[in-house]
């Protein structure tokens, strides 16, 4: 028996150990584990930049995810398919649940009218999106282990892969894109009367007439008690803190109104209702098929404990005092650290809900391991809890934002941007915050960088890079940039925040001079005559200053209709900002009014200048005027 035992254990050793030396089955450049939404649209990517990839997928199809998650099958990414717009970049800002493509049909409006559509509507989505793109996906091949080949180097990454079947790939970069699927399990006594939301009954008949305590307080938690609620006697939920509701935070990943229903029974008093406790101080008790709640105190009692510390009586209005019939847990997933060998294991986020996610750094690396990055919800330990990173609508872009970083590191290709005249600017910034999804859907994440060149007569325009970058910006962009000008799309400071009343009277403001005041989503821009460091964007803090303090800073005043093309009040201090910043007069000028200009000012508008350039380059009537003022000027008159 125990020779067998040993043989069980020395098993997993023995496969690992004959990995080290197994002629790897191929090498790829970009090896991308999951074959989930974040993990495809890396491979849509690297297929179309032509790129050597792989995807791996532990199952027989993309979106297995989906299969079975959410349990109820309500997706709560909204499809809103109509906008009364025809741009097509604006109407993807309310498109959460597509992936990017340059294929139209393969958006998800086309395959559902549910403005919350069902799950089953995303498997087939992601199937036909990697069907259609040819993308290179490796099914049934469930990676065990990751782990540093002998000959990798920082400048030269290799990783050495294990899949079920013991066999091994060799990979140059790695991108963990499985999301997160592990069920937070804390520990409580009596947790083997409760059930996990991933094996719970969804079948309502089995909560006819029944008591239910949910564990949890997310949208989990909500969208079980949503589904069961009109079967059961009564639900009572029980979390550590108190609920943060999505349009209160403007956080998508806290509750949604689509799951709120108990809400109105608890606060209507309809005998549901909401508590507050440590799941980790709590004690279920099975007593005659009935499931007793306890809660532990300070000192290792509970409630019914007749050797308090204190001797006092226990509490005889105790909340949960009546038994339940059922409890049900609904408390999240959390990151699977265990397919990494120990020497790269990434260390867990730390700070808000800690160990749900990796740590990693501005660029989607692992803190410590290089070549190792992580894209889609794994990836939303950078922007947690402060913008859309752990949801398709935005990790779609900073997956997008992923592959450029990797194309300017790993090939040369340098960030993608377009290069103009001043004048153009402010028609260029305009068109960009009334259209662009990814500044929108990752506000305060990604932005735009402009930047300044010839004294300020020309820009170059970078879009939706990772502004937390922007001290490493010629590395990580491939691209010299020194005074530059973000823009960004944020909320306003005190605005956000669970027991925040953002219905108040003055929740919004429409004065451009009150701008700054601003608390909806809205465009700030902020310019610097010289890259910030990175010294002072450490010192920053996202609930309250995103960047470092710049040289001069422009609020546009929100807009109820996220519109920013009012004449007075958006257009107008725009371009006195811009004009400010680049030293140039930024109107634009009629052909008579250039030649007015010419024979009363010593300097020309810049339109003047450059209308001029062009007509003296293409021996036009501009060439013509500045000769007859030439002979005018010489007689004297």
């Amino acid at each position: 028996m125990l020779v067998t035992v040993a043989l069980v254990l020395l098993l997993p050793m023995q496969l690992l150990c004959e990995s080290q030396t197994q002629t790897p089955v191929f090498t790829k450049d970009y090896c991308v584990v999951g074959a989930g939404p974040s993990g495809l649209q890396m491979g849509y990517f690297f297929e179309q930049s032509n790129r050597d990839y792989v995807i791996f997928e532990r199952s027989d199809t993309a979106g297995y995810f989906y299969t079975k998650y959410p349990r109820h099958r309500k997706l709560i990414s909204i499809n809103k398919r109509h906008t009364g717009k025809t741009n097509k970049e604006f109407n993807f800002r309310h498109d959460w649940n597509s992936l990017i493509s340059h294929d139209e049909s393969l958006q998800i409006k086309h395959y559902s009218k549910e403005f919350f559509p069902h799950a089953d509507v995303m498997v087939q989505y992601l199937k036909d999106y990697a069907e259609k793109f040819q993308l290179n996906i490796q099914y049934n091949t469930n990676i065990v282990n990751i782990k540093r080949a002998p000959d990798s180097s920082r400048d030269a990454t290799k990783f050495i892969v294990l899949d079920q079947r013991n066999q091994t790939y060799e990979c140059r970069n790695m991108v963990i894109s499985t999301g997160i699927f592990t069920p937070n399990e804390p520990e409580f006594k009596g947790m083997e009367h409760s059930v996990g939301y991933e094996d719970m009954s969804i079948d309502t008949d089995d909560y006819e007439g029944k008591t239910v305590l949910i564990l949890g307080r997310g949208n989990s938690a909500f969208e079980t008690a949503d589904h069961i609620i009109a079967s059961t006697n009564l639900i009572h939920m029980v979390a550590r803190s108190r609920i943060k509701l999505s349009w209160e935070t403007h956080y998508v990943g806290d509750l949604r109104a689509v799951n709120n229903g108990l809400l109105d029974t608890y606060q209507l008093k309809s005998l549901d209702g909401v508590m507050e406790a440590p799941v980790e101080e709590i004690k279920l008790v099975k007593k005659d098929g009935k499931i007793y709640v306890d809660i532990w105190d300070e000192y290792g009692n509970t409630n019914d404990s007749s050797d308090s510390h204190d001797k006092s009586e226990p509490i005889d209005n105790f909340s949960a005092r009546e038994p339940y019939d059922a409890v049900l847990r609904c408390l999240g997933f959390k990151f699977d650290f265990s397919i990494f060998d120990d020497e790269i294991r990434p260390s867990a986020n730390r700070g808000k809900n800690p160990g749900k996610y990796p740590h990693l750094k501005d660029d989607y690396e692992a803190t410590g391991v290089p070549g190792l990055f992580f894209a889609g919800t794994n990836s939303h330990s950078v922007d947690y809890k402060l913008s859309a990173g752990g949801f398709i609508h935005g990790f779609r872009y900073t997956a997008r934002a992923l592959w450029r970083l990797l194309e300017v590191r790993n090939h040369g290709v340098a960030w993608p941007s377009v290069s103009g005249p001043t004048t153009n600017l402010l028609d260029q910034i305009i068109k960009r915050v009334n259209e662009a999804s990814g500044i929108y859907q990752m506000f305060g994440v990604l932005g735009d960088v402009i930047v300044l060149k010839d004294g300020g007569t020309r820009y170059e325009y970078f879009e939706e890079f990772p502004v937390k970058l922007i001290p490493n910006f010629k590395e990580k962009a491939g691209k010299d940039a020194d005074e530059i000008i973000v823009v960004l799309l944020e909320y306003g400071k005190n605005f956000s925040g669970p027991g925040k009343d953002i219905f108040r009277g003055d929740r919004a403001t429409g004065e451009p001079m009150d701008a700054h005041n601003s608390n909806f989503l809205h465009p700030v821009l902020y310019y610097y005559s010289h890259l910030p460091t990175k010294a002072e964007m450490r010192k920053t803090t996202p609930m309250f200053n995103i960047l470092p303090r710049p040289v001069l800073i422009h609020h546009i005043v929100e807009d109820f209709l996220t519109l920013w093309t009012a004449p007075n009040s958006h257009l107008l201090p725009l371009r006195r900002y811009l004009e400010t910043v680049t030293g140039q007069d930024l109107r634009n000028f009629y052909q008579e009014e250039c030649f007015a200009l010419a024979m009363t000012s010593q300097q020309l508008p810049l339109s003047c200048q450059l209308y001029g350039d062009s007509m003296a380059l293409s021996g036009g009537r501009m060439a013509k005027m500045n000769n007859e003022m030439a002979g005018t000027m010489s007689v004297g008159l």
